[in-house]
């Protein structure tokens, strides 16, 4: 089974968040803070896609239904927890930093467990090729050039919502996790 399934599987992961990231939504305009680092995450998903690829065709892996199926949960959760963000956040969802006038605090959904789904979706997307493919190089890499980054635009994000919400959000960052969800959901 091994030598196509894993590259193509990879493949269509990364096109079905391509897809995704193309998909028209019915949203509020806002003011855009910042837009560079999603060019930089879509570079880095590309990279684990071709840096994964090439790894996995240099190293040859025996298949290895553990890392296959573990891949595999990663990116059906990934997708999963980024539709329940988009959903929650509804109008208000962006791909960038950005602050609409009519903004609310949103804390339901995946919000309720962490305040920055959409990057934990990312880290699972990023863990699903490089458990697919057996790339443990390509993911060292990857998330070398991810981790600046996502620490960037939290920055950046934290910092706007701080701005917008004041004392509230900051009630919120102190309450539950920015990325990782290591806690239980907040009542």
């Amino acid at each position: 089974m091994a030598g196509w399934v894993e590259p193509v599987s990879v493949a269509g992961i990364y096109l079905a968040r391509m897809a995704e990231l193309r998909t028209k939504r019915n949203t509020v305009p806002g003011t855009v803070r910042e837009t560079r680092t999603l060019g930089w995450f879509v570079a880095v998903g590309t990279l684990m896609l071709l840096g994964g690829w090439g790894e996995f065709l240099w190293r040859r892996p025996d298949w290895n239904p553990v890392t296959f199926v573990l891949g595999w949960a990663c990116g059906f959760a990934s997708f999963g927890i980024r539709r329940s963000a988009i959903a929650a956040l509804g109008q208000f969802w962006s791909l960038h930093v950005e602050i609409r006038e009519s903004h609310i605090f949103v804390r339901s959904g995946p919000f309720r467990w962490m305040r920055h789904p959409t990057y934990f979706s990312m880290i699972l997307e990023l863990l699903a090729a490089a458990f697919i493919l057996q790339a443990p190089v390509t993911l060292a890499v990857a998330m070398l050039l991810f981790v600046p980054a996502l620490l960037e635009r939290l920055r950046l994000e934290e910092s706007a919502l701080v701005d917008k919400f004041g004392d509230a959000y900051r009630a919120y960052q102190h309450s539950t996790p920015a990325v990782i969800p290591w806690k239980g959901p907040r009542s």
